[in-house]
This record gives C-alpha cells, structure tokens and sequence, in this order.
C-alpha cells in the first residue's frame, strides 16, 4: 500500500473542503487574503487556507581583474501552505504552516528522524486574560525582527547577511505576550519566550539546556497601520511618522550547536560539547509617507567557543561568535515602484573563526503590482571578504500568494 505524500494530503484537503458545504460557509475573499475561508455553521471554528510561492533566479560573479566564474541558477525557492483561523474560541487562535519547496524541507538528519522538515509553524494562541496571550507549538523565536517579518512581505528579494549568521530562527516552546499603552499613543509589547533550543522539527529530544528569549518593543507614536512595523516596505503611506524600537536578548544554556538553536550538531568523543551562548538584539523601524528605514544590530558570545573532547583537545567545531550590523532603507517614488538600499557589515570574531569580516552592499527595485501579495523584486549586491575576495550577486524573484 503506498502512503500518501504530504503534498497530496494537502491538496486532497482542500479537494474535500470546497466539496464539503453542509457542516460550514465557504467565503472567497479578495486576492491576497487567502483561497477561501472556512467557518463552522455552528460558529465555532474557523480555517482561512493560503497558498504563495516565490519564483528565484540568481547570477553570481567572482570580482577580480573582471568578472570571472559565474555560477547561475533558478529555482523555486519558497513554496508555502498556510493554515490559520480558530478553535472552540476566537480567543484561542491557530496558525499552521507548511514548507513544500525542496528548500523548505531541507536539513533532514537523524536528528529529524532523517524526514523533509515539512512543518515550519504549528502554533496554539490563547489569549487567556486581557492583553496577554499564551503561544504553544513550534514558530519563530522574538529574536532580530528582519527574520520575523515574513518572507512574503521582504523589502528586497531576500533577508541580509546578519539574519543568515545571528538568527535564531524557529523552536518548540511556549511564548508569554503581552501589550500595554504608557500614555493614549505610546505602546509597549512584551514577549518572554522558554524553547527547547535545538531549532525546529528536532524529533530527538533536548539535548542541552533549554532556551530563554526575552523582547521588548516601543512605540512611542503608536502603532503602525496593518502591522507595517513587520512589513518591509510603506506601503501604506503612513500619514504621521511611526516608530518601533526593539530589545532582545537569548540565552541558550548548554547549547550544543554552532549558532545556538541554529548551525550545526557540535559531537566529540562522549556525545555533544555543550556551552552557554548568549545573543543580543537591538533594532528598530521607522516609517513615513512612502520612506522606510530599519536598523539592525545582533552580538553573540559564548562561554567557551570551542568544542572539545573529554581529555580537553579540539574537535574542530566551534562557536560562530561575533557581531552584525544591517542598514536598510526604502522609497516609493509611486504606490507601486519602490527603491530600496542595504549596508550589512559582518564581524565574526577572526581568531575564533578564521573568517575575515564582510561588507555587503546592496541596491534593490521592486514593483508592487499588488501589495506584497503580487511584486517582481530584483537587487544587485557587491560583497567584499576581508578587502580580499569580491563577489557580485544579481537576482530576480517573482513573489506571488494567495
């Protein structure tokens, strides 16, 4: 007997929701709000089903004496199914969401019982009493914000070199929430965060310490419309200035990875080399009438970067410790065309890694046919390495969901 696959589960799900018309209404809303949305006749569930994926074509150059071995690609880089609504209450909502690209399900390992990491989020949200809401499942930590705005609503094709080196990405836990207003304007968000801090579809258990995040965000003149502080371009042409500093700080104790819940297994002779890994996030968004800018800052340490043995030599794996700078600005010279420049600056500690700093500088246009739910992004960035090793990377992407 052959099982089925999880795309055609997914497909069959839908099959048999748009068939289904007795138990619940079927509303189609507009473009970009979902394929459909379903809700119990008796009003007490509701499931809003979204498809989007994202079409990538790349050129790389080597940057000496003229450009030199070019690699190209296109690919699928993102496919996503996306599964949202609620339970029982409007007041414990879900959110499920599923990779299908052979990007998104990349990283199996023993570590994942050697399957496609299929899910990327499944997420209960409670909110239990006032403003504070309880999380429960697998979804992104309250690290950097580059990383939890989605990558449907990027303000060039990808997220900067300080996200790919200092994130901390997703994990199985529990996430405390909570917003309060200081005067009628000034806002404060509060997340607290408790993560098993392996990263996530990690099927083998814990096997250091857990993971301890803690992020504060204010907004001092209130907040921003359709939650454009997660959002990476104005496109709604805030009418007066709008501003969300943001504070975080993860510790990871016992971490046995090389960029804590993130990286690579750290394995020796008895098992896994453990430290303490602590990262810091400092950022901010500001937007008005058009412009846009976000400033990023990450550093991370370490108690002991390098993995040992239990007789104290190296094993060759260490701590990617450090630090990040991104610098990111956009302006819509109409509703629908959009410049955008990006200055990252990587300084990873060299007698730790061996790795000369980088800086990244990077030009992007963007048209927004429909929002972010329909845009063609294309950037150009030039990456030095150390002042030694030149790179030119040129893409073209196709962002499309429902």
């Amino acid at each position: 007997m052959k099982f089925f696959t999880l795309q055609k589960a997914a497909i069959l799900l839908c099959i048999c929701a748009f068939s289904s018309t007795k138990s619940q209404e079927i509303n189609a809303p507009k473009f970009g709000k979902g394929l459909f949305n379903l809700i119990g006749q008796d009003s007490t569930w509701s499931m809003k089903i979204g498809l989007r994926f994202q079409t990538l074509a790349t050129s790389k150059w080597e940057v000496s004496n003229g450009l030199t071995n070019q690699q190209s690609s296109m690919l699928i880089r993102r496919s996503r199914l996306k599964f949202d609504g609620f339970a029982y209450s409007p007041k414990l909502q879900y959110k499920v969401e599923l990779g299908l690209s052979n990007r998104d399900q990349s990283g199996a390992s023993k570590y994942t019982s050697n399957a496609p990491r299929y899910i990327l989020d499944a997420v209960l949200k409670y909110n239990f009493h006032g403003n504070f809401v309880l999380w429960f499942g697998q979804t992104k930590l309250p690290g950097n914000r580059e990383r939890v705005i989605s990558s449907a609503n990027l303000q060039q094709v990808d997220r900067s070199l300080l996200n790919s080196r200092f994130t901390i990405d997703r994990d199985m836990g529990v996430q405390l929430r909570h917003h309060f207003k200081l005067t009628d304007r000034f806002l404060v968000k509060e997340i607290f965060s408790i993560a098993q801090g392996e990263g996530r579809n990690i099927t083998t258990g814990n096997i250091g310490g857990h993971q301890y995040t803690s992020r504060v965000e204010l907004f001092p003149f209130g907040d921003f419309t359709g939650k454009g502080d997660y959002k990476g371009s104005d496109l709604k042409f805030e009418p007066s200035p709008k501003l969300s500093l943001g504070f975080a700080y993860d510790f990871n104790n016992n971490a046995s990875k090389t960029r804590s819940n993130q990286g690579t297994y750290m394995t020796n002779d008895i098992g896994f080399y453990s430290t303490n890994i602590s990262t810091l996030f400092l950022d901010a968004m500001y937007k008005y009438n058009g412009f846009s800018f976000m400033v990023e800052y990450a550093n991370r340490t370490a108690a002991d970067a390098f993995a040992k043995n239990s007789d104290g030599s190296l094993t060759g794996d260490e701590v990617q410790v450090g630090s990040g700078l991104n610098l990111q600005t956009g302006y819509l010279i109409s509703k629908t065309i959009e410049l955008s420049g990006r200055y990252t600056n990587i300084s990873l500690d060299v007698n730790n890694s061996g790795q000369a700093h980088e800086n990244q500088y990077t030009l992007g246009l963007s048209k927004y046919i429909s929002g972010h739910q329909l845009k063609i992004q294309t950037d150009l960035s030039y990456t030095d390495i150390g002042f030694k090793k030149n790179q030119l990377l040129y893409r073209l992407q196709v962002d499309i969901h429902f």
